[in-house]
């Protein structure tokens, strides 16, 4: 079940347009606040509410130099979520759906 809670965290976070424009622009590679400010039409208090989420979820590093913070995508993360969007969306022996499916013995006309 933690690991649907943890990804569940990540994909509520990229359910904004916004922040999953911010995972594009640091795709290419660590950013000042300051830059990603400059690509929207937002306060900073709104952006430290975008990077807050991102940073919780852990899809986004933070780190401080000097008065400015510097923000980078944490690949293994991203590269953990990737993985478990393959592993729910491919067929599988220990899938979900077969632990415990008694309820539907007998529904098959076959059966």
């Amino acid at each position: 079940m933690e690991k649907y809670l943890d990804n569940a965290k990540v994909f509520k976070a990229l359910g904004e347009p916004k922040r999953i424009m911010i995972i594009d622009m640091l795709s290419c590679g660590e950013l000042c606040a300051c830059m990603i400010l400059k690509k929207f039409e937002m306060s900073q208090s709104t952006l430290s509410h975008h990077m807050k989420l991102l940073c919780e979820c852990g899809l986004v590093n933070s780190s401080e130099k000097g008065k400015w913070t510097y923000y980078s995508v944490n690949t293994d993360t991203l590269n953990k979520t990737k993985q478990f969007l393959d592993d729910i969306t491919n067929e599988k022996e220990n899938c979900i759906c077969k632990e415990d499916n008694s309820c539907c013995k007998g529904s098959n006309e076959n059966e």
